[in-house]
């Protein structure tokens, strides 16, 4: 199946499918779409986070969770976080829900994030290979210092990183503090 990756699937407050649109309109326009985030932790429990490209249409520069990206119109949710984690970080690794999470925030320079997002976790140990035209630098941290440091300067974070460790934070510290 050929992905159209420039249209996001609109969605009901219950995540049910509405339509379609343009990715760039829907941000524009503020309609609410489903989305996809993934979490990726290694063997001591550290999250590997990535610094946004600084030429991405939004939130450029900051710091995120591993990826985070839209399915296709026709693509699932966990093939979506699948397809995103290796296109984004260079990585495979099994996933596993976490938790859905609906929010709507205005980004910089004039967007609207208004995403049911879909949130999945998976571990990995070895190389990352980021694609620099998505991500211009790594890095693994723990749970309590991530918080520290999101705390201490939180314009450095993208803003649903910051909505997730407020309203999950404990699904997160805990998942991220089992051992494979």
């Amino acid at each position: 199946m050929r992905l159209n990756r420039n249209k996001v699937i609109l969605v009901d407050a219950a995540d049910v499918e509405t339509g379609t649109a343009e990715k760039l309109d829907a941000h524009r326009r503020g309609l609410r779409h489903r989305a996809i985030s993934v979490f990726v932790r290694n063997r001591a429990g550290a999250l590997l986070l990535q610094r946004r490209n600084p030429e991405k249409y939004h939130s450029g520069g900051l710091w995120a969770n591993a990826c985070c990206s839209h399915p296709a119109p026709g693509e699932g949710v966990a093939d979506a976080a699948s397809r995103r984690l290796r296109e984004e970080m260079g990585i495979a690794c099994p996933l596993e829900p976490l938790f859905r999470f609906s929010y709507r925030e205005q980004v910089p320079p004039d967007l609207v994030e208004n995403e049911f997002v879909h949130v999945f976790g998976g571990w990995h140990e070895g190389p990352v290979q980021p694609d620099p035209s998505e991500v211009i630098e790594t890095k693994w941290i723990g749970f309590d210092p991530l918080l520290a440091e999101v705390a201490e300067n939180p314009s450095h974070y993208a803003v649903w990183l910051r909505r997730y460790l407020a309203a999950h934070g404990g699904v997160i510290a805990g998942w991220s503090a089992l051992r494979r």
